[in-house]
C-alpha cells in the first residue's frame, strides 16, 4: 500500500469534516443562529426593520453555514498566508545581515 503525502491527508480530513454531517444528517434541519436571533428580536419588538436584505434569497440553512464555513476558510487563508509571507521575509532579512 501505498502511502498518501501529509497534504493529500488533509484535504481527505477537511473533505469528511464539511461533507460528513451533511451525509450524516440528511434530512434534519440545520438552524442558524441567525434566525434565531431575529425571531428573538421581532418577538421583543414587532416593529423591528432589519437594516440589510439578504444577497441570496430563499437560501436554505444548509447554504448559509456553508457560505459562512467558506468565509472563515478564506479569512484563515489570508491571514496564514500574509503570517508566513511575513515570516519569510523576517528570515530572510536576518540571514541577509548575517551572510
Amino acid at each position: 500500500m501505498k502511502k498518501l503525502p501529509g497534504n493529500w491527508l488533509l484535504i481527505i480530513g477537511v473533505l469528511v469534516l464539511a461533507f460528513g454531517p451533511l451525509l450524516v444528517l440528511q434530512g434534519k434541519e440545520f438552524g442558524a443562529t441567525d434566525s434565531s436571533f431575529v425571531t428573538a428580536i421581532e418577538k421583543d419588538h414587532p416593529n423591528y426593520k432589519p437594516w440589510f436584505e439578504p444577497i441570496l434569497k430563499d437560501s436554505g440553512p444548509e447554504v448559509q453555514t456553508f457560505l459562512f464555513a467558506a468565509q472563515a476558510g478564506v479569512g484563515a487563508g489570508v491571514t496564514g498566508y500574509v503570517l508566513g509571507l511575513y515570516k519569510g521575509r523576517s528570515e530572510r532579512r536576518k540571514k541577509d545581515e548575517q551572510g
